[in-house]
């Protein structure tokens, strides 16, 4: 090996002990070529590149192994991805697979527990865009990737990008591929009498209402299914509780609980879809992923699927139908 000879000289002898060595194990290995090319396969091994939400390259030299996940989405995605063992901690609302409830739960979107996070040394952190502890945890030296899926279309990009991260890019594409075989299933069990009918989903109290353009209209559109808020809302909109009983959706979903106060609020007992029971109401685990835009979204429109099968005639629609047809 010729070396320039401005050099620092410790630097000369390295690269010669370097050389010797590499030498030595070609002679044992028998051929020069084979071992220049391990060595120079070592040396040049791609690191691990992500574009985030930000528009931030995120660069790995190697795969993660101490992952924090500060949105159950995002955990839910790892731990489909058979990386759940690389988590060290969540956030407090990641609750599945039930694995990761044994683990160190830091807070949420406005009150990360930065210090407790730090003591676990991860070598990345998941995050979402809105989390107020994107900036310290940048400041602080940790490696984080901002990632934030709120529509169908997200949901498929975060899914890879986070298979990407990993180091695992092809698990992506399978896994997406096996959940949307999963969703056409459920679509084609959906009664033809029920497709098209318009649905309103609750997502949270005020009301905030899931409309066409969030990953749960989605859903329900891949499903056939309408929705009584338009894309131009935006995904999660407040509305004002009148114009739900304006639009008198064909169908109600939301939690069970939420379900059974509907009708004491002012003007909603005159919603026909409470009155013929033409409704939705999921229990806790089903809820949580049907809100969620990760790797459950076929386990939801399973579950969507199950309650529009199962649904009474609408009593009105049928009965406007027979007026319509003298």
């Amino acid at each position: 090996m010729n070396m320039p000879p401005l050099l620092p000289r410790r630097l000369r002898l390295g690269l010669g002990l370097l050389a010797a060595l590499t030498a030595l194990v070609c002679g044992w290995a028998g051929t020069a070529a084979a071992a220049t090319a391990a060595v120079a396969a070592v040396v040049m091994a791609p690191s691990i590149s992500v574009d985030d939400d930000r528009g931030q390259r995120v660069v790995l030299a190697a795969p993660p192994q101490r992952i924090v996940s500060l949105l159950p989405s995002l955990t839910e995605m790892v731990c489909a991805l058979d990386a759940c063992g690389r988590l060290v901690g969540t956030d407090r609302f990641s609750n599945f697979p039930a694995s990761v409830l044994a683990l160190p739960k830091l807070g949420g979107l406005e009150d990360t527990q930065v210090e407790r996070l730090l003591a676990l040394k991860p070598d990345l952190v998941l995050l979402a865009g809105s989390s107020r502890a994107v900036d310290r945890l940048e400041g602080l030296g940790v490696r984080v990737l901002v990632l934030e899926p709120k529509t169908l279309q997200d949901t498929q990009r975060v899914l890879l990008q986070v298979a990407v991260a990993l180091g695992d890019p092809a698990a992506g594409p399978r896994l997406w591929r096996a959940l949307l075989l999963r969703v056409d299933a459920a679509a084609a069990r959906v009664p033809p009498s029920v497709r098209g009918q318009k649905v309103y989903v609750e997502v949270a109290a005020a009301p905030y209402a899931a409309g066409e353009a969030s990953f749960i209209g989605q859903t329900l559109a891949r499903l056939g299914m309408g929705n009584i808020v338009p894309a131009a809302l935006g995904p999660f909109p407040k509305l004002n509780p009148e114009f739900v009983v304006r639009a008198q959706p064909d169908i109600v979903m939301a939690t069970a609980r939420t379900l059974a106060e509907m009708p004491g609020r002012p003007g909603w007992s005159g919603l026909r879809a409470l009155r013929e029971q033409r409704v939705c109401g999921f229990a806790a685990a089903q809820w949580d992923a049907l809100v969620r835009p990760g790797p459950r979204l076929a386990d939801a429109a399973e579950a969507l699927a199950e309650c529009l099968v199962a649904l009474p005639p609408a009593v009105a629609a049928s009965a406007a139908a027979k007026v319509a047809g003298r």
